[in-house]
């Protein structure tokens, strides 16, 4: 083959020319592609994680056995200083970037959460970021966290508010990949999806108070049900599932305030407005204290889950005017500033029980219990609820005023920014862990 110096000139001037007309096409063909990207770079702080060494294989899974330090966890872009920050603890602040996604761009968005497409008028509400104090939390990468958690696993366990999050999840990753259902039942209260480009599994399991219950009567002195609540039983439907998730998030939270009789030892122990004789009436908190206690000694027995669990803390409603059931509403159009508003009453009760639940169980735990505290952050978003943008004016539904779910997109989808940074720092923790064990 001839060498391109030693060509006649004719050639090389020929040779020139398609080089150029090549080049030209590469450049044109860049150009679109950009143009047609739906996320601009400029979103991020941190570039995808494909950009490093090893990206895919940032955090081992916490099921494989480890042998080598081969991984770069330290290219995970967290600083010393917001190691030690508490993300948790800010305000919000305006986002002109927001929002990542509409009702049009994801399909995952329930119907009564779908407040743009059931005619709410504002659009403030999305235009909202969480800043904490001493530091920045960075916007989720949807093509960094789907590298990170490549070949992982990632269940969300709890009531309507947890699958509220998780199809915030899906819509936010929508912009690199939708997923495809892999659910091994018809059971909407069970489903899986995978990730297939990036071997993701993501799941749900329907378990609004996380032990084992039943409906004990189906009107009760409310006429919305009377249930048996066994406190010191796990719900077998999630709890003997998770032993191949890397990651697990609990919620519970506003299940709890319904009617019903609580058993421990197999026995009635007391009730919330049971209105039967000889059970005592019991807070809501007493139930809640317990049933957290009780999923988490579940998960510390199980010997053959080796993954992260983690606890999202308990979101506050924000019924104005009444309570749910008798003309609540939450019509605010901006979120509060942390001098406007304290967390009190019930809510302060419930978050607080969780709170010391999880530090029990956490403390000489020998597995790994992490804390999304949103609490603080969503007490200030009375602005984010549906209300009644989660249904058409003349539709029957339950909840007519909805002031505890989250619209979206809304401001449930920071939670997402929350999980990416517990991920990264799950990350680090693990790389200073087998760094030391190497030193020594």
């Amino acid at each position: 083959m001839e060498l391109l110096l030693f060509k006649k000139p004719g050639n090389l001037n020929k040779t020139i020319k398609k080089i150029v007309v090549i080049t030209a096409i590469a450049i044109i063909l860049l150009a679109v592609i950009r143009i047609n990207n739906p996320i601009p770079h400029n979103h991020y702080s941190n570039p995808p994680l494909s950009n490093y060494p090893a990206a895919g294989l940032v955090i081992p899974s916490p099921n494989q056995q480890l042998i080598n330090i081969n991984i770069a966890a330290q290219d995970i872009k967290i600083t010393d200083a917001r190691e030690e920050c508490d993300v948790f603890a800010g305000e919000w602040v305006p986002n002109p970037d927001a929002p990542y996604y509409t009702n049009d761009t994801c399909w995952a968005i329930h119907e009564h959460q779908n407040c743009m497409k059931y005619g709410r008028p504002d659009s403030g509400f999305l235009k909202w970021k969480w800043k904490p104090d001493g530091c920045d939390l960075d916007v989720l990468n949807p093509f960094q966290l789907l590298d990170i958690v490549r070949g992982r696993s990632l269940a969300f366990v709890g009531d309507s508010v947890g699958r509220n999050q998780l199809q915030s999840m899906i819509c936010l990753l929508s912009r690199v990949e939708y997923p495809i259902d892999v659910s091994p039942t018809t059971d909407e209260h069970f489903k899986r999806w995978k990730y297939v480009n990036y071997n993701f599994t993501l799941a749900y399991f329907w378990s609004p108070f996380l032990i084992r219950s039943d409906e004990r009567d189906p009107d009760g002195p409310t006429k919305t049900g009377l249930l048996n609540l066994y406190l010191d039983e796990p719900d077998e439907s999630w709890a003997t599932q998770i032993d191949e998730f890397d990651y697990v998030i609990l919620n519970a939270g506003h299940w709890f305030t319904r009617p019903a009789i609580y058993h421990e030892d197999r026995r009635p122990v007391g009730c919330r407005y049971c209105q039967l004789p000889n059970l005592t009436d019991l807070p809501a908190t007493y139930a809640y204290r317990r049933v957290f206690r009780t999923a988490l000694r579940s998960i510390a027995e199980r010997v053959k889950f080796n993954g992260v669990a983690i606890v999202r803390t308990y979101a506050p409603s924000h019924f104005e005017g009444g309570l749910w059931d008798a003309g609540g509403n939450c019509v605010r159009r901006r979120p509060y500033r942390r001098n406007e508003t304290v967390l009190e009453g019930s809510d302060l009760g419930m978050y607080k029980a969780q709170l010391e639940e999880f530090r029990a169980a956490a403390a000489g735990a020998k597995k790994r219990f992490r804390l999304m505290d949103t609490t603080a952050a969503m007490q200030l978003r009375p602005d984010g609820h549906p209300s009644r943008y989660g249904h058409w004016p003349e539709e029957k539904v339950g909840l007519y005023n909805d002031c505890v779910h989250w619209c979206l997109p809304g401001p449930i989808d920071t939670w997402a920014d929350f999980l990416q940074h517990m991920i990264k720092m799950e990350a680090r923790i693990w790389y200073m862990e087998r760094k030391n064990i190497k030193m020594h």
